[in-house]
């Protein structure tokens, strides 16, 4: 250990030891109260374990919400097919649920600890894990300096930097070089990526491109399927999906700007569902009509709106439609991962404010399957445009899925990368005695 990281991590944890009390109680108040925490399991936020830790090697992954989890899942099934154990810790209710429904008994389940020496060293020492594996840019420093000073080796994959986290961490680089030396590897998504970390001080770095890209297509229900798109018959279909606020009223604009000429039904899928009431609240006032997926409304010819206020369900609302605005691109910045819909066969339109998934958008629009916009009015223009030109859909729906297969390789990449560290807990484990590895 440096003694910048030294002085650093002495800081840190008199900082956790002084705060934890009232952080930990404000934290838990305000999870509970939106919906955001489990109550039955809040005690593994303090580092208290649920369940058994079984003998013999043991991995941890950390996949902060939804997106992450499902980039890991092909990455855990690997692992545990070298007989290696896994427990996977998620920050919201819905990435439990979403683990618990893919992986069932695959991986151990538990909520990440709070980033609070306390919390984090009573996870550490009661799992004890070989390794620590955390997806995308999940960088909390008590935890890295906790693993750190353990010598667990830990590493970032699918790692990505925005443009406002850069500059952030260039603003304080005595922070960052004691956080970023404690990484064993970073395997990030894109050269760019790549080349921020290192700047801020993590050896070695590689490029593996977007786990994403090597995920299963989201799944559906296909009896709903079937009776939403029974409902719909010949009606035209876009959707607007991961929208932020204003995005929704965007889509309004531009539905009611088209429906006396394509009579079409406009999908919204916000990024948060539980704005869904206030959602619903302000298309009713400008006179559309909303049905919405909780209620499971009746979609008839006279719904102006499908609201798609439910989570998990991204696969039965992009196969309803041939046409895809992704949001928190127009009004809001960062942008929203467009390889899903890229995948199930959608255009893709978007605002242009998509810097969390810069590379992605590059190679999607380099090859004609995604088109930005710079406004409502723009946007629009781009709706109207692929619900009349079948061909020009078609086209841009066949440039998305040839794309997404050729941005395909994280997996291996990621894995090749891994082996240092993967190959000698195999060993361990295939070394164990049957009775026990299955403890």
């Amino acid at each position: 250990m440096s003694s910048r990281m030294a002085r650093f991590g002495l800081n840190a944890y008199r900082l956790a030891g002084t705060v934890a009390s009232p952080v930990v109680g404000l934290y838990i108040t305000y999870r509970t109260a939106k919906g955001k925490e489990d109550r039955a399991r809040r005690l593994e936020r303090f580092g208290y374990p649920s369940a058994n830790r079984p003998q013999g090697p043991l991995v941890w992954f950390h996949a902060a919400s939804v997106g992450e989890t499902n980039a890991v899942i092909p990455l855990i099934r690997e692992i545990r097919r070298r007989d290696i154990h896994v427990i996977l810790t998620t920050g919201t209710i819905t990435s439990a649920k979403l683990a618990a429904e893919r992986l069932g008994q695959e991986a151990i389940h538990q909520y990440v600890p709070l980033d609070l020496k306390p919390s984090v060293s009573r996870f550490l020492d009661y799992w004890q894990p070989d390794c620590a594996i955390i997806a995308e840019s999940e960088i909390w420093p008590a935890t890295v300096l906790e693993l750190g000073h353990r010598r667990i080796p830990q590493i970032l994959i699918n790692a990505r930097m925005s443009d406002r986290s850069f500059a952030r961490w260039r603003g304080r680089p005595a922070i960052a070089e004691a956080l970023f030396e404690n990484l064993a590897l970073v395997i990030a998504q894109s050269d760019v990526d790549a080349e921020r970390f290192r700047d801020l001080g993590a050896v070695p770095v590689i490029t593996s491109g977007n786990l994403k890209v090597d995920t299963d297509a989201p799944p559906y229900d296909s009896a709903v399927l079937a009776r939403y798109k029974k409902q719909i018959g010949e009606r035209k279909t876009w959707a607007a999906i991961s929208t932020f606020d204003g995005e929704e009223n965007a889509a309004a604009i531009v539905h009611r700007a088209l429906r006396e000429r394509d009579h079409q039904l406009t999908i919204i899928v916000p990024r948060h569902p539980e704005r869904s009431d206030e959602i619903e609240a302000a298309l009713v006032k400008q006179g559309l009509k909303v049905a919405r997926r909780t209620r499971d409304d009746v979609l008839s010819a006279d719904v102006d709106i499908f609201l798609g206020d439910t989570i998990g369900e991204m696969g039965l609302y992009l196969r309803l439609t041939e046409i895809a605005f992704v949001g928190r691109s127009l009004f809001a910045e960062g942008g929203q991962n467009p390889l899903e819909p890229a995948m199930l066969g959608c255009a893709i339109l978007s605002g242009g404010h998509v810097q969390n998934f810069r590379d992605a958008y590059q190679k999607l629009a380099r090859s004609g399957s995604a088109r930005m916009v710079r406004d409502t009015e723009m946007l629009a223009k781009g709706v109207h445009y692929l619900l009349i030109n079948d061909d020009a859909r078609r086209n841009m729906i066949e440039a998305g899925i040839t794309a997404v297969h050729e941005m395909r390789g994280a997996l291996t990449a990621t894995v090749k990368g891994l082996e240092p560290y993967i190959n000698p807990l195999t060993v361990k484990a295939r070394l164990l005695p049957k009775a026990v590895a299955q403890v």
